[in-house]
């Protein structure tokens, strides 16, 4: 007799616990109201290929996201918070060099420790900074890092000249000139 006391105990438990959460579940349901969203007073139903989207503005500036522009002269950056010239003239410059760290909207290139063939016991790192959206020799930083290998195998700071890190940024502002006079030929 205890036992189908217990029994039916735990049968009306589990037939509660089936009520609770199918009552819950309506309940829920009683809620429901339709979600409309609100009316754009500036949508006037142009279609899509009528809008100008180069006078929109965007999260991205005038016109949008555009990795290449071809319909411009002059790309400026386009998707890019700097000038592509000088980002792609970068890149080309330093490809020689294993990248450590890109960053094409904050125009900051960081290298990672390269050492030639011709010699080992010297490594460069390169810090290159692309300061405006506009091709000027004046809008690019780069700075250079220099370590001599001791013969106990330490690698100790040295000083780079700045005649040399003169010479990376005209590199990198010729190809990106040589780059943007590419793109106004086409």
């Amino acid at each position: 007799m205890k036992m189908m006391n217990n029994n039916n105990r735990l049968a009306a438990l589990k037939l509660g616990f089936v009520f609770a959460v199918v009552g819950g579940l309506l309940t829920a349901c009683g809620g429901y109201e339709e979600y409309n969203p609100p009316v754009d007073e500036t949508a006037s139903g142009t279609p899509p290929e009528d809008i100008d989207y180069e006078k929109r503005d965007t999260l991205f500036g005038k016109g949008g996201l555009s990795l290449f522009n071809s319909d411009k002269p002059e790309n400026t950056g386009g998707a890019l918070g700097v000038n592509s010239y000088l980002w792609r003239a970068s890149l080309d410059t330093i490809s020689s060099m294993p990248i450590n760290s890109a960053d094409p909207f904050g125009g900051v290139i960081i290298t990672d420790w390269h050492s030639y063939p011709e010699a080992p016991n010297e490594r460069f790192k390169l810090n290159i900074f692309i300061l405006d959206r506009a091709l000027r020799a004046d809008g690019i930083r780069v700075s250079a890092f220099r370590q001599i290998q001791d013969r106990n195998g330490n690698w100790r700071d040295e000083q780079f000249l700045d005649e040399n890190k003169i010479k990376i940024e005209d590199a990198i502002l010729v190809r990106a000139r040589q780059l943007r006079n590419q793109s106004i030929k086409k």
